[in-house]
């Protein structure tokens, strides 16, 4: 019998999941779907067989009253299609999970120990990892025989020097409360400064990219060689730029001042700054399309949100080209960086003197492939770099439990350098967690 090749990947939210099932001989997708609104009356799922060509879509409507029944559901749909979870080819099924601390530097088999620690960090990730353990408990019960392997958001991220993750507040403070800046959309910055490094035609570790995630979660990155050294989101994924509805960088006395001033508690004015602020609290739209549209119309509210968007941009691209000295490109990605060409224009528009440019005609082209979008003249390039999550996620869990292991095509974050991932300059991961 040969080996197992396949893996499904799985993102569960708080009431929906994501999955798809790629076979890992040639990166390819057998079948991919979305349960939604989970424990509602209108419950929803969605189920694309892709396998030889591709097949029709199939939607069914009603309850699905938690986790458990949404994933015999899928199940249900993959062994229609003769790709069930009992088949002997699924090698391993690989879970997003956000936060993964210090500890979890890289893909982890998951046993009791590691749920514990995925427990342990609720109240620094509480509307992710509660229900990151709800699919993973999920999924043991329906496989417990298979490999169930973790993927962390963060763990890309463990590669900041202490003078980047480090908040200048009271030491002892921050370390019994584990306050430092953690980072986000690590599998998506690791996948996509490494096709950058591939579409430049260099190795991971000969190359320089700032990381531009812009959907309606948005972060950025500064990846040095392969390795992060810097990144927007902190402790929580508020941190940084504007996004959809969380406000990004902000002074932390606003928080003392709604209190004092406007009476609101810790909780409304957590709801404020990450559901009612940022493109959406400036002029009532978080879609950037209909932002844009309302622009052309000659909406100042819309127009205002836009340069606010933007000017946070600049500055992150201009610190981050600070930090790492030499930038060889800036990659942008995820639904508002692939595209929205007005974004990407304004956000390098009048850095030109850092060698960065967009030609016009290139970043008009609508594509679902990579692609360079500055001209031949520029000393920094620029591009659009489809993220792929979940082909990354399959590509960890399968190196951490299939034949490829070894290979070189199956690396871990951070090992394209050559160090290990999540090495802290100076001290251990045991030292820095102590």
């Amino acid at each position: 019998m040969t080996n197992p090749t396949r893996v499904l990947v799985l993102n569960s939210g708080s009431s929906s999941v994501k999955y798809q099932l790629l076979d890992m001989r040639d990166d390819s997708r057998l079948a991919q779907g979305l349960v939604e609104r989970i424990g509602e009356e209108t419950s929803r799922l969605v189920h694309t067989p892709l396998q030889g060509g591709g097949g029709e879509k199939r939607e069914k409507n009603g309850p699905i009253a938690d986790h458990a029944a949404a994933l015999k559901a899928v199940a249900e749909e993959l062994a229609a299609d003769g790709l069930g979870l009992d088949s002997p080819e699924l090698a391993a099924i690989g879970h997003r999970v956000v936060h993964g601390g210090l500890r979890f530097t890289e893909p982890t088999v998951i046993d009791e120990e590691v749920l514990a620690e995925i427990e342990r960090l609720v109240p620094v990730a509480p509307l992710h990892n509660p229900a990151n353990l709800t699919g993973i408990r999920t999924a043991t019960a329906l496989r417990p025989d298979l490999p169930q392997v973790a993927v962390f958001d963060t763990a890309f991220h463990t590669t900041m020097p202490e003078s980047a993750a480090r908040y200048a507040i009271d030491v002892e403070t921050a370390d019994a409360h584990r306050i430092r800046r953690y980072g986000f959309h690590g599998t998506s910055h690791a996948y996509v400064s490494r096709e950058t490094a591939r579409l430049l035609g260099k190795e991971p570790s000969e190359v320089n990219v700032i990381v531009l995630h812009l959907g309606n979660g948005a972060s950025a990155s500064a990846v040095k060689g392969g390795r992060c050294v810097d990144t927007s989101m902190g402790l929580t994924p508020l941190e940084g730029l504007v996004m959809g509805t969380r406000s990004g960088d902000i002074d932390p006395a606003v928080t003392f001042h709604l209190k004092r001033v406007a009476g609101m508690s810790a909780d409304e004015i957590d709801v404020l700054l990450n559901k009612k602020s940022g493109l959406v609290g400036l002029c009532g739209d978080n879609d950037m399309r209909e932002i844009r549209r309302r622009i052309d119309e000659g909406d100042e509210r819309a127009a205002l949100a836009f340069d606010i968007y933007i000017h946070r941009l600049k500055k992150y691209i201009g610190a981050y080209y600070a930090v790492l000295g030499r930038v060889d490109a800036v990659a942008f990605t995820a639904g508002v960086g692939e595209n929205a060409a007005p974004v990407r224009e304004a956000a390098i528009t009048g850095l030109e003197e850092l060698g960065l440019a967009v030609d016009t005609g290139l970043n008009a082209v609508r594509s679902d492939e990579a692609r360079l979008i500055s001209p031949n003249y520029a000393r920094v390039a620029v591009a659009v770099v489809p993220t792929d999550e979940e082909l990354e996620i399959a590509r960890q869990a399968f190196a951490l439990v299939g034949e490829e292991a070894r290979g070189e095509a199956r690396l871990a974050p951070g090992e394209a350098s050559g160090e290990a991932p999540g090495e802290m300059p100076g001290k251990t991961l045991g030292e820095v967690n102590a």
